[in-house]
């Protein structure tokens, strides 16, 4: 997939959070800015483009933002990535980088993710007492890996106004994952502590985001990006 004018692009998912394994797929994700001539024609550009082998995806940068002031977890972890595991920063990049808190607000952040962490412990509630196939296990296991993952790494947002990509001790994750994958039910502890942490709070977050510089970027991007030309020369 050749998608122009990107952005900012970077490896994400398993690898940035150090859970990958061997055979682990590579997970990207960016974004980049359709020239500004074709948002005034009768049919919208598209907004997104996913592929596989490579798997990543591209979010238009009115559609990354939309997602990243609603708190979207996969979203968010663009902008607070580790320096190595950029692969394209563009200036508009950095600029994007250097504004991130901005998108934050305590009770989206909270809502997204401890909205996903549930959706993640559904998946797992649904799958019975653990005796199913190799393959259901192991989805099981990654499943609660990303239970555990988005419940720590929101909780550090909601308290401190920072994100850590990269998890502290891999090798607890991957444990409790396989704990999970035999008793599902052992996921629940986890997100009634987690739950009640964010009730405690307190929060570094505000309680909307600053969506002014967020505008403001936007705006620039579409001023460098006016014609296809000029959005080529932007994404070089």
């Amino acid at each position: 997939m050749t998608v122009p004018n990107v952005l900012l692009s970077g490896i994400v998912g398993s690898t940035a959070y150090g859970l990958a394994r061997p055979g682990s797929d590579i997970d990207r994700l960016g974004l980049f800015a359709v020239p500004t001539e074709e948002l005034h024609g009768l049919r919208r550009p598209k907004e997104s483009h996913v592929s596989t082998a490579p798997d990543r995806t591209l979010h238009e940068a009115a559609k990354w933002c939309r997602l990243a002031l609603g708190g979207n977890p996969t979203a968010m972890e663009l902008v607070w990535l580790p320096d190595d595991l950029y692969e394209v920063r563009t200036p508009l990049g950095d600029e994007l980088i250097g504004i991130r808190t901005a998108f934050l607000c305590a009770r989206r952040v909270r809502d997204a993710y401890l909205g996903y962490a549930t959706q993640q412990f559904r998946r797992l509630e649904a799958r019975g007492d653990g005796s199913f196939s190799a393959d259901t296990r192991r989805r099981t296991a990654k499943h609660a890996r990303h239970l555990k993952r988005l419940c720590g790494q929101g909780l550090e947002l909601y308290t401190t106004g920072r994100l850590t990509i990269r998890v502290e001790d891999p090798d607890e994750y991957h444990a409790f994952g396989e704990r999970v994958a035999a008793d599902p039910s052992a996921a629940l502890p986890l997100l009634r502590h987690y739950e009640a942490a964010f009730d405690e709070g307190p929060t570094a977050l505000p309680d909307e985001p600053d969506e002014e510089p967020v505008e403001a970027w936007l705006r620039r991007v579409r001023a460098h990006c006016g014609t296809a030309a000029a959005s080529s020369a932007v994404g070089a």
